[in-house]
This record gives structure tokens, C-alpha cells and sequence, in this order.
């Protein structure tokens, strides 16, 4: 008897969904869910049929039940495989939690970000707004050049997934920032973790 199947309400340029894939990648879970494009700026978007947040990603589970937000999909996922936990339990849970909070803390910066100064226009957008953003983003990079050494010795579970998704998206949204000229040691681990299959399959699109 098959499992029952997953869908998941996804964007390909959406790095709170890329963490989620690349999680259902690590687990083995990916070939369970189907994907269902969203877009959620779109102004004649569906997406609130299935959550009131208006967000990607959400999970559909076989029952009809919606679960969103990415971290909280991840731990559903988790729950759904035989393989080892990628919410360590015991010994490094505290560390994996603590990066995957850092992760998420980059992402939602940039999204910020972006949102800052792509959908207000010019006269309306607060610079002061878009600083804190970038200081925040760069404050953590500097905490986790001094840890990439930790990072790398670490089991690749939620924390360092969320870590490494959250890097690749600033080279995919600001290249120009060229963060890895000044992290080295971060740098080398993110190339390294760039390699992996769950990684190589969940890039998105250039444009």
C-alpha cells in the first residue's frame, strides 16, 4: 500500500520553501509530496483557500489539515520518516535549535529586505528601515564565521539545513554583498554543504 500523499503549496524562489524541500530531501520524504505553484502576490491568488497567513509554504496533509510555517512543517515532516531525526534530541539540540534560529533570523531580514524595495516606491521607503536589516544579517554572519568550525563538525540537521539555505539565498538575492570574501571559514563550509544531492536539487532559478 502506497503512503499517503503530501502537497505542498510552493514558490521556486521562496527560501522558506527551499528549506522545507530540502528537509523532505534529507528524509526521503520528496517523492510523497506534490507541489502546487503559488503565487502569492498574485491578485487573484487562491492561496487563503488553504491558509488564512497568505504564505508559502503550507503543507496539505492527506486529512485536509493545513500546517504552515516552515519550521513547524519541517517538525511534521520529521515525524513522518524511520530514518534519524533532523530535530536532534539530547546532546545538540540546543545548538541545531539555535542555528536553525539564527537561519530563519538571515532569511527573514532579507525578505524584509526585499519586500522594503521592491513594493513600496521610492519616496515611501525607510532607510533606516533597510539598515537595521543589513546590519542584522551582517551581525550574524559574523557569529557564524567564529562558530564554522562548530558548524562543520555538526550533523547536518535542521540547524546547519536552515543555515546553509539561508547563505545561499543571500548569494541568489545580493551577490553583490559578497559575503563569503569576508567569512572564510563560513565560506568553505557552505561550498562544501552545496554539494549535497538535497541541495543540488533544490536550487532555484536563475532569474
Amino acid at each position: 500500500m502506497s503512503e499517503p500523499r503530501l502537497r505542498l503549496r510552493y514558490s521556486p524562489t521562496s527560501p522558506f520553501v527551499r528549506k522545507v524541500m530540502v528537509f523532505a530531501h534529507e528524509t526521503g520524504l520528496i517523492d510523497r509530496i506534490e507541489l502546487l505553484p503559488t503565487d502569492v502576490w498574485h491578485p487573484e491568488t487562491d492561496v487563503r483557500r488553504d491558509t488564512p497567513l497568505g504564505k508559502v509554504p503550507a503543507l496539505i496533509m492527506p486529512d485536509g489539515l493545513v500546517v504552515a510555517e516552515s519550521t513547524l512543517i519541517c517538525d511534521t515532516l520529521d515525524h513522518l520518516h524511520t530514518g534519524p531525526r533532523l530535530f536532534p534530541e539530547g546532546e545538540g539540540r540546543v545548538a541545531a535549535l539555535r542555528w536553525l534560529a539564527l537561519g530563519d533570523g538571515i532569511l527573514t531580514a532579507c525578505v524584509t529586505r526585499i519586500i522594503e524595495g521592491r513594493y513600496r516606491a521610492a519616496d515611501a521607503q525607510q532607510a533606516w528601515w533597510l539598515d537595521r536589516q543589513i546590519t542584522s544579517i551582517q551581525a550574524t554572519l559574523d557569529v557564524l564565521e567564529a562558530e564554522a568550525d562548530t558548524l562543520a563538525a555538526a550533523p547536518f540537521s535542521v540547524g546547519p539545513l536552515t543555515i546553509a539555505v539561508a547563505l545561499s539565498y543571500l548569494s541568489f538575492r545580493y551577490s553583490g554583498d559578497a559575503w563569503p570574501d569576508t567569512r572564510p571559514g563560513l565560506a568553505a563550509w557552505h561550498a562544501e554543504v552545496q554539494t549535497r544531492p538535497s541541495m543540488r536539487a533544490t536550487e532555484p532559478p536563475s532569474a
